[in-house]
């Protein structure tokens, strides 16, 4: 199902599927950044410089993290001084370093790298691990 919004984006009108965004990141200073598919184009909104926008994204993203304990792919977790919301089902490469146990993968649509260690966020590292074992129906580490 579509949820389509109209934002004024650096003077351009856009008009988004946020169902089609596979990662959001919330900054402490009250800005979103998202990635639009397919096209490596970040969209940055700010809550004083477009507020209806901003709402928008907002109220989609916590009805993101009030289903997800219904819908398992989708994970919150804090990394390089923001909150991200990825949907994992949209992430098509996992790596695993086998010295250190980090996961890390990138971001639909954006190229950025994220390294998960157990130790920084143990429930999103354990959810990512979940997450590849459901998937691949084996863990991702190897096994000596």
């Amino acid at each position: 199902m579509a949820y389509w919004i109209k934002i004024i984006y650096d003077r351009e009108t856009y008009a988004i599927d946020l169902d089609s965004i596979g990662a959001f990141s919330l900054s402490s200073n009250k800005k979103i950044n998202f990635w639009l598919p397919d096209g490596n184009i970040p969209i940055c909104i700010h809550c004083q410089s477009n507020p209806e926008s901003y709402k928008q994204v907002f109220d989609y993203i916590e009805n993101i993290q009030r289903r997800s304990a219904k819908i398992a792919y989708w994970i919150k977790f804090n990394y390089d001084r923001a909150d991200y919301i990825i949907d994992l089902y949209k992430i098509t490469a996992f790596c695993q370093d086998s010295n250190s146990a980090r996961i890390s993968f990138w971001l639909p649509d954006s190229g950025d790298r994220i390294i998960l260690h157990p130790r920084s966020d143990f429930e999103a590292y354990s959810k990512v691990q979940q997450y590849i074992e459901n998937k691949i129906g084996d863990v991702l580490s190897q096994k000596n």
